[in-house]
């Protein structure tokens, strides 16, 4: 059995993966540039590891030592054992799920590798609130999108907020980065997919009558909160989309408009 190593000292250099988990703009910076991310509470831990990630150290008060058990056992890396006092003066913030875990990220693979097995695809441009992002990783594996691309300014699927909003489901659905922005939609387009652009736009055709769950491939695009897409990927788009309201509702938030769009693009689509 592997055992936990007490720590009382906020300062301690081996909690540096957990200093500061509260101020979004360093770990933004801190993060990639050190290949981790923070998985919080038992059950992202666990879908983190099952989805193969590689654990580089836990920290944990001790009444989740037993629970975790098999978790820690399996990780063989450091494992260290704190009061939620000190876990909160490292973090920033109550540890309320009581277990994080530093975890190494893995290379991101390149767009062509998710196209090339996928059939409903998800692109965002410019969504980055990482509330939304796991909200709509977590629709996109629930509902049966096959990966999500991401325009360059995106937010980062494996921030702890959003890691914990998706519950997991940023591990389940591969994911890529759009390098240039919107010309990489050619090689979405390239793979044999239609870009159908999600947009409130009187223009737009009502989701039911562009019928994309009849499509080969699709490819839905969505935009950022309030601004939604931009002229230029609109221009892109083999066709724009929308949503039909009721009572004068011009819009929905994105992750909510995600979720209706998914599971219009996914249902009934064609047999593999």
């Amino acid at each position: 059995m592997a055992e936990l190593i007490t720590v009382d000292d906020p300062d301690d250099p081996r909690l540096h993966d957990y200093t500061g988990l509260t101020d979004v703009e360093l770990r933004r910076r801190r993060e990639p540039a050190e290949g981790l991310f923070i998985a919080e509470g038992e059950k992202v831990i666990r879908r983190a590891t099952e989805a193969g990630y590689t654990m580089r150290s836990m920290l944990l008060s001790a009444k989740w030592a037993d629970p975790m058990r098999d978790v820690i056992d399996a990780a063989r890396a450091p494992v260290y054992a704190v009061t939620p006092d000190l876990a909160e003066r490292v973090t920033g913030y109550h540890v309320h799920r009581g277990a994080l875990a530093s975890m190494r990220r893995k290379p991101l693979p390149e767009p062509a590798e998710v196209l090339r097995t996928a059939r409903r695809v998800v692109v965002m441009e410019a969504v980055n609130d990482h509330t939304n992002i796991g909200a709509i990783f977590r629709s996109a594996a629930a509902l049966g999108m096959d990966a999500v691309l991401l325009s360059p300014d995106c937010a980062d699927p494996l921030y702890r907020r959003s890691v914990k909003v998706s519950m997991g489901a940023v591990f389940a659905v591969p994911y890529a980065r759009l390098d240039a922005w919107p010309r990489s939609l050619d090689t979405v387009r390239g793979a044999g997919f239609r870009l159908l652009a999600l947009t409130p736009h009187e223009k737009a055709v009502p989701m039911d009558e562009a019928a994309p769950h009849r499509l080969e491939r699709v490819a839905l695009m969505l935009g950022a909160e309030g601004d939604g897409l931009s002229a230029r990927a609109l221009d892109t788009a083999d066709a724009w989309v929308r949503i039909p309201m009721a009572h004068g509702v011009d819009s929905l938030n994105v992750g909510a408009a995600a979720a209706v769009a998914f599971y219009a693009v996914t249902t009934g689509r064609p047999a593999d």
